[in-house]
């Protein structure tokens, strides 16, 4: 029988930017400051969710017109929380992974090693402009991730860390405390084939734009032969919008509404950073790659995964993503407060029965 640690697991974006999770005028009933946070991590702790994502942003733009910092956002949230992850969004670039490293041991000493990372390799051109951080082309950039996170694990586990690197050089430098294990877990994302490449050799986890089940399965497959070649496990993690209505006509007519007023001058704004970032890879194809006007009204193509209809038929379609190579699915939400508590009580519950019909059926089978 499958054990717990098999069950599929839930994050959900921290809305520690202003705007909400689609670039749209439509109602958001969601806050980005301290108190409305500090709240709903509790309401998603106490809902069955297992960890939340902090995002980085350093400068305005498409909607997001004000933005809290993450790791500081992050550690906020461990301390109102008590058995919530929390992962804090960190950009090479702005942050040395020395100061990383440090930081985050501290954090994890402070919250009993609740603390993660999602190492962020940036694609936004104009941020690393307005900021004064070097620009650096598509491979480059995961070529740096992947130094950083080797970096950081060093920093974390040898005691005398010494690394020769084309972006990071450290000499018998010796960081104590250490972290508490288990090692704080290490996420990165990305669509394109040096993403996948990194994260076979580096990440604890792959975050993956929202997709239907055949494409995220061919990632999986893709990242995980690489890995084993590696002699490396990585677990994989997707993004999905979800809109959970009573009936599929509620929750598709909401839908219709978030693109019927869509911001279009945001959504083309947006489309051409991240297309532009993506045509920067060798094989011309980033996140975005494929995205419509309609899949990009939520950044990260969370349409796509399509959780859009009733708590039975979302159920069902996150079990689909299972089967697909999915480990945990994250989760955005048009009013997170409430929707939060809505998929915590009417839809994790769901798949938690699927998950242990599916087991016993395995069990009478052998």
């Amino acid at each position: 029988m499958s054990s717990h640690s098999d069950a599929i697991k839930f994050a959900y974006w921290v809305p520690n930017v202003s705007g909400g999770l689609v670039i749209s005028s439509i109602e958001q009933r969601t806050g980005w400051d301290i108190d409305y946070n500090r709240k709903l991590a509790q309401i998603a702790e106490a809902n069955g969710f297992d960890y939340a994502l902090s995002q980085i942003r350093f400068t305005a733009g498409y909607g997001a017109d004000n933005q809290h910092e993450s790791v500081s956002f992050s550690h906020a949230l461990l301390a109102a929380t008590t058995t919530l992850k929390v992962i804090a969004a960190i950009l090479p670039g702005p942050w040395n992974p020395a100061l990383a490293a440090k930081q985050i041991a501290t954090i994890n000493h402070l919250t009993n090693g609740r603390v993660s990372v999602n190492v962020v390799s940036g694609w936004f051109r104009g941020e690393f402009a307005a900021i004064g951080e070097l620009w650096l082309d598509h491979d480059e950039r995961y070529r740096r991730s992947e130094e950083f996170i080797r970096a950081l694990r060093g920093i974390w586990t040898e005691d005398s860390f010494t690394l020769k690197g084309d972006f990071y050089r450290f000499t018998n430098y010796s960081m104590k405390p250490k972290p508490i294990d288990p090692q704080p877990e290490i996420f990165q994302g990305g669509s394109s084939r040096a993403a996948r490449d990194m994260a076979s050799r580096v990440s604890d986890w792959y975050f993956t734009n929202g997709n239907t089940p055949e494409e995220i399965r061919k990632q999986v497959d893709d990242i995980r032969a690489k890995a084993n070649a590696n002699g490396h496990k990585v677990r994989v993690g997707v993004n999905a919008f979800v809109i959970a209505r009573d009936s599929e006509q509620e929750a598709r007519a909401v839908l219709d509404e978030i693109v019927a007023k869509a911001n279009p001058e945001a959504v083309q704004g947006f489309a051409d950073q991240v297309k532009n970032a993506g045509k920067a890879s060798p094989e011309g194809e980033g996140n975005w790659a494929k995205s419509s006007f309609e899949d990009l009204v939520q950044y990260n193509d969370g349409f796509r995964s399509n959780l859009i209809g009733t708590p039975e038929q979302i159920a069902e379609r996150i079990l689909t993503l299972k089967d697909a190579g999915a480990d945990l699915i994250l989760l955005g939400f048009l009013h997170f407060q409430e929707e939060v508590e809505f998929f915590g009580k009417r839809v994790i519950p769901l798949v938690r029965e699927l998950e242990a019909a599916r087991d016993s059926e395995l069990v009478a089978a052998e």
